[in-house]
């Protein structure tokens, strides 16, 4: 069985991963996850019973019980490379022997439901609704750093966008990943499916304009009017593709949804949407 270096992954005195701060037993096999750790509160407002509490950094993790189903929320905080931090001390968590550092023989699979906040892209998208990221296009070249990264990728349509926007050699490669199928339809059988782009960051990244102009200004209108096949771009953010790719590489169940906060093309935005967000939160916590 393979050994993992104590260089590689670093664990914490008390017996914890190194970021996350949370011990293995701590940790349950249905992870709903947020970018916010004061989400993670609100998820565990709804819990019938709290069986531990960490905090650590932007890592605020909550594990319970809700309706009978052990739950782990946790927050990431903001950005694709938080993703891979967080996915990678998940599945050690699940699948490393912590006291030998083997790996387990028996593989352990999580199911990881992320659930955000986004911008919407198309007329279909309007403030107020739910749209579970069918697929993800990471424009952060996370995936791309991992061997198999094209046995999980949907190739066909990388190269269909990158023509499409005439992508700048300068930005890193984008990657085309589907969320876990069956989590998807039980997750978000009733709800807009599409797909979902990951920035590298929220302003520039993402095609807004404060004071610095863009380098590619007209990026977001041709990524409006791509399609492929049946498919359109339908929002932005920035974790569900290095879920969703770290995940299927991983062996895990994992996906996205998101409450639509403001849509790009209208000009709008609703900086007021606790009450959408809690029942999103309340509608996974019933499915997962």
């Amino acid at each position: 069985m393979s050994i993992i270096p104590e260089s590689e992954l670093i664990i914490n005195n008390d017996g914890s991963v190194f970021h996350l701060h949370i011990k293995p037993k701590q940790l349950a096999d249905k992870i709903i996850m947020m970018g916010d750790p004061g989400r993670v509160t609100l998820t565990a407002s709804f819990f019938d019973s709290i069986e531990c509490e960490v905090q650590s950094r932007e890592f605020h993790t909550i594990t319970g019980t809700y309706k009978g189903k052990r739950i782990t929320a946790l927050s990431h905080g903001i950005g694709p490379d938080n993703i891979d931090i967080v996915i990678t001390e998940l599945d050690a968590l699940a699948n490393v022997d912590f006291k030998t550092r083997e790996v387990k023989k028996d593989f352990k699979q999580l199911t990881m439901v992320r659930v955000g906040t986004s911008g919407g892209l198309q007329p279909h998208c309007p403030i107020g609704s739910y749209v579970v990221s069918e697929k993800s296009i990471g424009f952060d070249g996370v995936l791309n750093y991992y061997e198999g990264r094209n046995s999980v990728a949907e190739l066909d349509f990388e190269e269909a966008f990158k023509k499409h926007v005439n992508w700048s050699p300068l930005h890193c490669a984008p990657y085309v990943v589907k969320a876990d199928e069956g989590l998807v339809e039980q997750i978000g059988h009733d709800m807009i499916k599409g797909v979902t782009i990951s920035a590298i960051g929220f302003y520039g990244p993402q095609g807004r304009t404060v004071r610095i102009p863009l380098a590619n200004p007209d990026l977001n209108s041709r990524i409006e009017s791509f399609k492929f096949g049946s498919d359109v771009i339908t929002n932005y953010e920035m974790e569900s593709a290095p879920l969703a790719g770290l995940g299927r590489l991983m062996g895990h169940r994992a996906m996205t949804v998101c409450t639509i906060i403001a849509n790009r093309l209208a000009g709008e935005s609703n900086s007021n949407y606790k009450g959408s967000i809690e029942d999103l939160i309340k509608t996974v916590l019933d499915r997962i």
